[in-house]
């Protein structure tokens, strides 16, 4: 007979981790050492070494890092932080309230339909927020389809994510994406203004009658560059529908390249050329001003050759 194991789980481990305010800008190494004064500059460069300080909850190890005045600067004196790394999914900015994130093209948000064993950004965050905490959660506050690339907002805390969904309108306060689209767009700028709505196909189709069912959608475009087969675009939005900037593009004649579901064709590149860039909201717990930037992929331009 099987006899029962007398090996109790292990605990995890607890760092002694403390948190400081940075008093004024300086390089990391600097502003460790304002708050460590009692360390001497050897001991504080084996601990930036071996990954034991990190700003606003991101690990870093560059001596030169910019810290700026008000940002929290956190100390692991038993150990590393663990500094996460993953193929598709980049970790931009933490603290104990939110987290951004850069995803790849290829990765769902979260788990849908049949794709529940696939690997999402939700899984991704919540197996490293658990390294730390096993109570630690992670919300996404808002989504991106499975091949559009780039910034997302998520919520570590109930009361972020309460805020986020309550008071969207006041905290976002801009949302920007670029896209490729197909085609030439006649004005420089313009917007989109209909209603969408959920079909039976997993599509999602626009009106103009409001009686129809459709929550009111609006997008505003404004041309950055024009080649002779396509048109790149930078695309707005405050609150966003599924499928909103898709639809929208196809709605005016120039869908997204590579987005085959709505009107556009297979391209070189062998994605949808849609890319979340730049993301400002006001912090959901400080009230501080948020802003971050993602470059869009360098193969889009080449479409545009």
């Amino acid at each position: 007979m099987r006899q029962p194991s007398n090996n109790k789980p292990r605990r995890r481990r607890v760092d002694n981790i403390q948190k400081f305010t940075v008093k004024a800008d300086a390089p990391l190494l600097e502003a460790v050492a304002a708050v460590l004064k009692d360390h001497k500059p050897t001991k504080l460069k084996s601990m930036l070494r071996h990954h034991q300080f990190a700003v606003n909850g991101t690990p870093s190890s560059q001596f030169d890092r910019p810290v700026n005045a008000g940002d929290e600067l956190w100390v692991n004196f038993d150990g590393s932080f663990h500094v996460f790394t993953h193929p598709k999914l980049k970790l931009v900015y933490e603290d104990e309230d939110i987290m951004v994130v850069d995803k790849a093209y290829g990765m769902l948000s979260t788990a849908a339909g049949n794709n529940i064993k696939d690997e999402t950004v939700y899984n991704v965050l919540r197996k490293y927020v658990k390294l730390r905490s096993e109570h630690a959660r992670v919300y996404m506050v808002h989504r991106l389809d499975r091949d559009t690339s780039g910034l997302m907002l998520v919520a570590r805390t109930a009361k972020a994510r309460e805020r986020f969904l309550t008071q969207w309108a006041t905290i976002v306060s801009e949302r920007k994406y670029e896209a490729i689209v197909e085609g030439n767009i006649e004005q420089d700028m313009g917007l989109v203004q209909n209603y969408l709505k959920d079909a039976d196909n997993y599509e999602v189709i626009s009106t103009d009658d409001p009686k129809d069912g459709g929550e009111l959608a609006k997008t505003r475009y404004k041309v950055i560059e024009r080649s002779p087969r396509f048109t790149r675009v930078e695309l707005s939005m405050r609150h966003g529908h599924k499928n909103q900037l898709r639809v929208h593009m196809k709605d005016l004649g120039c869908p997204i390249s590579g987005d085959r579901k709505y009107g556009g064709r297979a391209n070189g590149i062998h994605r949808l050329a849609l890319h979340a860039t730049r993301l400002c909201f006001e912090h959901p717990i400080t009230g501080k001003k948020m802003e971050f930037e993602s470059p869009i992929p360098a193969n889009f331009l080449t479409l545009l050759r």
